[in-house]
C-alpha cells in the first residue's frame, strides 16, 4: 500500500551514556572552550526534536534570542560546525543547501530523497546491512559506517506531475 510504513524499515532506538548537551560540553572542554549560554541554547533547540534542518530554519527557531541580541548568526554557524566536529550532527548537501541531522544517539539509517520537493525519508534495512557486511568480508574490509541516498520522486510529486499533464 503506498505511503504505508513497513515496520521492517523503521529506525531502532539507540542507548547513549550522555545527553547531547553533556557530550558537547565534554567535547568543548577537551578543545579548551566553554559551554556558553549561547551554545547551550543552540544545542537545546537542535535536540528538542528530530528533523532535518538548515541553518536558516534553526535561526527561525532562535529568532527571539537573535532579535534581543543575546545570540548572533555567526555564533549559530560556528556552533553548528562544532556540533558536526563533535560528532553530534551530520551535515549533508541536498538540493543545493546544507542540511543537518542528528548523528549522536540516532540509529544508523539510510535515505530516500525526492528531487522534486526535497522530501527526505529515513529508513533502516537489516537486509542492506547484511549485504554491506558480506561485501566487506569478501574484500577483507572493516566497515565503520555507511550512508546511502536513493534519489527519485515521491508519490505526491509523481501524482502532481501526472495531474498536470
Amino acid at each position: 500500500m503506498p505511503g504505508r510504513r513497513n515496520s521492517d524499515f523503521s529506525l531502532r532506538s539507540v542507548h547513549v551514556a550522555m545527553t547531547p548537551g553533556e557530550r558537547f560540553a565534554e567535547f568543548l572542554r577537551a578543545a579548551g572552550k566553554r559551554l556558553t549560554s549561547q551554545r547551550r541554547w543552540i544545542v537545546e533547540q537542535v535536540f528538542s526534536h528530530h528533523d532535518h534542518f538548515d541553518a536558516d530554519e534553526l535561526m527561525g527557531h532562535l529568532a527571539e534570542l537573535i532579535s534581543q541580541r543575546k545570540l548572533s548568526r555567526p555564533t549559530v554557524y560556528r556552533t553548528l560546525a562544532e556540533l558536526v566536529e563533535a560528532g553530534l550532527l551530520r551535515k549533508m548537501t541536498l538540493g543545493g543547501r546544507s542540511v543537518y541531522e542528528h548523528e549522536y544517539g540516532y540509529p544508523s539509517h539510510d535515505h530516500l530523497f525526492c528531487q522534486s520537493c526535497n522530501r527526505l525519508i529515513e529508513f533502516h534495512s537489516a537486509a542492506l546491512e547484511r549485504l554491506r557486511d558480506a561485501v566487506a568480508r569478501e574484500h577483507d574490509f572493516q566497515v565503520l559506517s555507511h550512508r546511502m541516498f536513493i534519489t527519485g520522486h515521491c508519490a505526491a510529486c509523481r501524482r502532481a506531475k501526472a495531474e498536470n499533464r
